[in-house]
């Protein structure tokens, strides 16, 4: 587990979704969306609304064994002949982080030309990615809201991260 947390709430991670979204839009030229599932589902279908994308599909990637621990990067879904026969640069992809950059650069692999957004970006994964909205130091771990209950945290006085 990493040294400090970073627990996002439902409503600021729409909040963020929709601050990527505004600057994607001075981008612009998207045709389709391909979300990294699983993380890049909820930004990506908050995005697509914003700007106005009906063409989403999606490629899974598993970096992560058992929530927490990093591993190989396996390809679980390819991407869809839809997609693949597009102008990639046309392509926008979505995820919720890009943390060293291992699905980073998977995914970039099919879509060299893609514009490639997250909502958050750690330093190490950074340079893979063409637009995000916060950066986070490598050593947190951020706690999405689909993946947390309602639970008590101590203050940080206390020892709480």
């Amino acid at each position: 587990m990493e040294d400090k947390a970073f627990p996002v709430s439902w409503d600021a991670f729409h909040r963020d979704a929709r601050a990527l979204a505004w600057r994607l839009s001075a981008v612009g030229g998207f045709s389709a969306i391909v979300a990294v599932t699983r993380g890049g589902l909820v930004p990506a279908g908050i995005v697509a609304r914003e700007l106005g994308i009906r063409v989403i599909d999606t490629i899974g990637v598993a970096s992560y064994q058992e929530e927490t621990q990093r591993g190989e990067v396996h390809l679980l879904k390819p991407l869809s002949e839809t997609i693949l026969a597009r102008p990639s640069e046309e392509v926008l992809i979505v995820d919720d982080l890009v943390d060293t950059g291992a699905t980073a650069k998977v995914v970039r692999a099919f879509l060299p030309k893609a514009h490639f957004a997250t909502v958050y970006a750690k330093p190490q994964g950074r340079p893979l990615v063409d637009t995000f909205v916060t950066e986070v130091s490598q050593d947190t771990w951020i706690y999405f809201p689909w993946d947390t209950g309602l639970t008590f945290q101590a203050p940080i006085a206390k020892g709480s991260f």
